[in-house]
């Protein structure tokens, strides 16, 4: 069951929106502004976007509570994960780092978000097999966990969008130049983009952010 805070991005029957690896309040309220549904949080410390809880709790805190916030994680350790939960200011875990499925239902409960790379067929087989309540296709780089740039198979996601009977999240180099041909030829549940909408990794670009937002709602 979709948790009511990600109802908006994920259950709305339109085409929701993801700015992800936000590390600023500034940031997070021009995305918010501009019309986005969701925002994550990298808590992996290799991310150039990597989040300190007790540093960005307060402000996470004050944001409206309508929109959904997402702790993405890389096969981060117990004492990290409990901390997220008990803070009580996400919505979910987006588990990016080919967790095991106990482990993420452990943490993630009824709902969570897997991040799948797809790269060729086998990957889509393997995508459609993870047993996650909501997929987030994404574009295969050895050793980075997300906020590439790099433009996934959209075929590929198509297929995986049809077949997943689940929410489907697509991600992978999606800028406000390309969003409306990827979610004209996927027809994702909902979009997340990172580096899309950036100045510099972790920096986001508020015009960037309305353009997407516009394109999608043009889509």
């Amino acid at each position: 069951m979709i948790p009511a805070g990600l109802r908006r991005w994920l259950d709305s029957g339109r085409t929701g929106i993801k700015v992800c690896g936000v590390t600023r309040e500034e940031d997070a309220l021009a995305a918010i502004e501009a019309g986005v549904d969701a925002l994550g949080f990298n808590f992996y410390s290799g991310s150039k976007r990597c989040l300190r809880l007790a540093e960005a709790a307060p402000w996470i805190a004050g944001l409206p509570d309508e929109i959904g916030r997402v702790a993405v994680v890389v096969q981060a350790d117990e004492t990290l994960l409990q901390e997220l939960q008990s803070s009580g200011l996400f919505h979910a875990f987006q588990f990016h780092g080919g967790e095991a499925p106990e482990i993420c239902a452990r943490w993630g409960g009824d709902f969570y978000i897997k991040a799948c790379p797809i790269s060729d067929e086998d990957s889509a087989v393997a995508a459609l097999a993870d047993p996650a309540p909501c997929l987030l296709l994404d574009a295969h780089a050895p050793g980075v966990f997300g906020g590439t740039g790099r433009v996934i198979d959209w075929s590929l996601a198509a297929r995986v969008a049809q077949k997943a009977q689940r929410p489907v999240v697509l991600s992978g180099g999606l800028n406000p130049e390309n969003i409306a041909d990827a979610v004209f030829g996927v027809r994702p549940t909902a979009i997340d983009t990172a580096s899309g909408v950036e100045s510099a990794p972790g920096i986001k670009d508020a015009g960037k952010m309305r353009a997407l937002v516009a394109a999608v709602s043009g889509a």
